[in-house]
């Protein structure tokens, strides 16, 4: 199980590193929600924002759930 963690976050590392994520899958982008670097959020939602009507139920739900906390952590 440590083992899975630990490729898990190598990859999510790598994938925090590289900054352009338009390049980045719609599920690559799902799968980093909250582990983006805060310099880097703006761009990130902003991506998310685009592909809204591109993403399935479940990858939807993941987003909406996110918005909501973050809503709520603003105020």
């Amino acid at each position: 199980m440590k083992k899975i963690f630990f490729v898990w976050l190598f990859l999510c590392s790598i994938l925090l590193a590289k900054a352009d994520f338009s390049e980045m899958s719609t599920e690559e982008l799902i799968a980093l929600i909250g582990y983006v670097d805060p310099s880097k959020e703006e761009r990130f939602y902003q991506e998310l924002d685009k592909r809204v009507g591109q993403m399935s139920e479940e990858q939807k739900a993941l987003y909406e759930d996110d918005k909501k906390r973050r809503d709520h952590a603003q105020n």
